[in-house]
């Protein structure tokens, strides 16, 4: 074992599962790594397709009239992402902030919003109104209605009951778990029932919440008929590197209503200054492929590795994964505490700090979350957090290589064997 893993307190029973798991992986790391040549000569050719040039990182500031980098950036991303448009700024603070300004866009009083994969994500729930509060969706008497999974797949019949019983303007699908403990949403799930939706009503409009899922399988929601997609720039498609923003592609007239939104009624997509972003923004989705691939084999070695120590594993080392999202079922509060201490201890930054429990905005239960990263929030690089409720899970995630990965993983199980 190498003696500068020593500093990371890293157990010699876990280096050497490690060493002998890597060893059983390879064919499923093979197959990871075909996935990223395939996104890298997509995200390469997209460039090439749209003349992308050095002028085009040039930075525009107060009104952003003008700005050729932004629109190329935004051309690009639609592209990739199989979008007739797309609206990618670094004024989306977050995943959640870009939900709220498309849900805020094409929602009118007395809509209705209908959720098909449960419960949405906990810093949602004040912006649609399950939580009370005087900006939401329901204060603007936006109806919220949904429906349930049924073991991991959608419940078809109730769709079916719901859409033939009254009008819903927009479905929302989650397709990452967030803190529940389903499975994620794959592609071939997810076309079967936009297929089956637009065959009831071909008007009411999908949008996917895609975070986590990007560039994890070679198709988008929108190349199997969604209407809106909608993530972060701080998880997969930032590659590590962009230090905000989120994006929303997906049906032009759709998109144009979401840049109202964001910014002012008849200026839309023709303002909002790249304050010297774009550079960043496009690198980052440069690297994407890469980074994408590096967060799946850390949680493939993570869940091998921890399913050999009889911890309950979602999803399993060899399942097909829709995101990059690895849960860890601990069962008791003190491991998944200890767990997540010991990812915070191989982090980049931060790694002396001892993360504990805490209240955060938008959510009821205290979470524990280590994310020692070069961006704050960025899941993307390696971190991994959970509510400390029953059955406490560990949602680790990211992971900007392999190499820092392996070492943030064997880092966090010698924790939980050590103690």
């Amino acid at each position: 074992m190498n003696k500068d893993l020593e500093c990371f307190n890293i157990n010699e029973k876990v280096f050497n599962l490690v060493t002998e798991a890597e060893k059983n992986l390879k064919d499923i790391f093979k197959k990871i790594d075909e996935n990223e040549e395939y996104f890298s000569l997509k995200v390469l050719a997209a460039f090439k397709k749209f003349n992308l040039a050095e002028s085009d990182f040039q930075s525009t500031t107060g009104y952003g009239y003008g700005d050729i980098g932004r629109d190329k950036t935004e051309n690009i991303f639609a592209d990739v992402l199989g979008g007739e448009a797309s609206l990618v700024r670094s004024q989306f603070i977050s995943g959640s902030h870009a939900l709220t300004v498309a849900l805020f866009a094409i929602l009118r009083p007395f809509d209705t919003i209908l959720s098909i994969t449960g419960l949405p994500y906990d810093t949602l729930h004040e912006v649609i109104g399950i939580k009370d509060n005087p900006s939401s969706l329901k204060s603007f008497n936006i109806n919220y209605e949904q429906i349930d999974l049924i073991n991991d797949d959608f419940d078809y019949d109730k769709i079916k009951e719901v859409l033939k019983s009254k009008k819903i303007k927009l479905i929302e699908i989650q397709r990452s778990k967030g803190y529940s403990e389903r499975k994620s949403i794959n592609i071939e799930k997810l076309q079967k029932v936009i297929k089956f939706i637009k065959d009831i009503d071909q008007d009411v409009i999908i949008m996917v919440d895609n975070c986590y899922c990007e560039m994890v399988e070679k198709l988008s929601p929108m190349e199997v008929g969604a209407d809106l997609c909608v993530g972060s720039l701080i998880k997969n498609l930032g590659g590590g590197i962009a230090r905000n923003g989120g994006y929303i592609i997906g049906k032009k007239k759709l998109i144009h209503l979401c840049a109202e939104r964001l910014n002012v009624p008849g200026e839309a997509e023709e303002v909002g200054p790249s304050l010297g972003m774009n550079r960043e923004i496009l690198m980052g989705l440069y690297h994407a492929p890469c980074v994408v691939a590096s967060s799946l084999k850390t949680a493939v070695l993570t869940s091998y590795i921890l399913d050999k120590l009889g911890y309950l594993v979602e999803p399993k080392y060899n399942d097909e994964r829709a995101d990059i999202v690895q849960n860890i079922f601990f069962g008791n509060s003190q491991d998944l505490i200890n767990y997540c201490k010991g990812i915070q201890n191989a982090s980049a930054i931060d790694s002396n700090s001892e993360v504990e429990p805490s209240s955060m905005p938008g959510y009821d239960d205290k979470i524990i979350m280590a994310s020692g990263s070069f961006t704050q929030g960025s899941s993307i690089e390696i971190s991994c957090d959970g509510p400390i409720r029953k059955p406490f899970i560990a949602y680790q995630q990211g992971s900007l290589t392999y190499s820092y990965g392996k070492i943030a993983i064997m880092s966090a199980i010698s924790k939980i064997i050590d103690k």
